[in-house]
C-alpha cells in the first residue's frame, strides 16, 4: 500500500476498502475492529467485563442459555423504551 493512500485515509479524503483494512491490520498486528472503533465503542463496559470474561469458560450449551437470557433482557429493555412517554423539557 502506498504512503499517499494511507495519508488519504488519515486525512479523511478517502475511505479504506475492506481489503485495505485487512492489509493495514495485518501490517500493524492488530484486529481490524481496533482500527474501526474507539476503545469504548465495543465490548462490555467495566462493570460487566469480568462477567463476560467468565463466560468464556462456559460450555456451548451454557452459552446458548446465557445468549437467550441476554436477548430476552435486551428485547424487554427496547420494548420499555417505546412504552415510555416522551420526556417534557422546560
Amino acid at each position: 500500500m502506498h504512503i499517499v493512500q494511507i495519508c488519504r485515509y488519515e486525512t479523511g479524503k478517502a475511505e479504506p476498502t475492506l481489503d485495505a483494512l485487512r492489509k493495514i491490520s495485518r501490517a500493524l498486528h492488530v484486529r481490524a475492529d481496533t482500527l474501526i472503533f474507539e476503545d469504548d465503542e465495543r465490548g462490555p463496559d467495566d462493570e460487566l467485563r469480568l462477567q463476560f470474561e467468565a463466560l468464556a469458560a462456559f460450555t456451548p450449551e451454557e452459552k446458548v442459555v446465557v445468549r437467550s437470557v441476554l436477548e430476552s433482557l435486551i428485547i424487554k429493555h427496547v420494548a420499555q423504551q417505546f412504552q415510555r412517554p416522551p420526556s417534557k423539557t422546560g
